[in-house]
């Protein structure tokens, strides 16, 4: 049987209920406005970054403890949309391509066969115009 999953909303319904909080004195606790709360509350709204900042403060726990409720409950909700998993299917994997294949000079002369070796075989000769850069 799987596990129900926590969701922000029923995890602020309890803490507030352990704190003898409603959204009212919670709103004005955190300075969010009280149809915000509510509608986090009863699952209407998402918890943003500087909401779960707030939450993180005035409870005590890490902002990331809020964002990643949020993140799983969005997931879990987008793993649902049949419209998305439909686009989902339509998308193909993104392939590398193949790697350059590098030609090397054959030879005895094969270092100097390349533009700098040629550079450093000109400078060599007496009587030779140093190559400009």
């Amino acid at each position: 049987m799987p596990k129900a999953q926590q969701t922000p909303a029923s995890v602020l319904n309890s803490l507030m209920e352990e704190y003898q909080l409603n959204p009212l004195s919670l709103s004005k606790q955190i300075g969010l406005s009280y149809p915000s709360v509510r509608n986090i509350v009863t699952g209407k709204s998402a918890i943003s970054v500087p909401t779960a900042l707030r939450l993180a403060k005035f409870f005590g726990q890490a902002p990331s403890f809020w964002t990643d409720l949020q993140l799983q409950a969005d997931m879990q909700k987008a793993s649902t949309d049949k419209e998305l998993q439909n686009a989902l299917k339509e998308i193909p994997k993104a392939k590398k391509p193949a790697a350059p294949v590098k030609v090397k000079p054959e030879g005895k002369n094969a270092k100097t066969d390349t533009l700098a070796g040629k550079r450093k075989k000109a400078a060599k000769v007496p009587g030779a115009k140093k190559a400009k850069k």
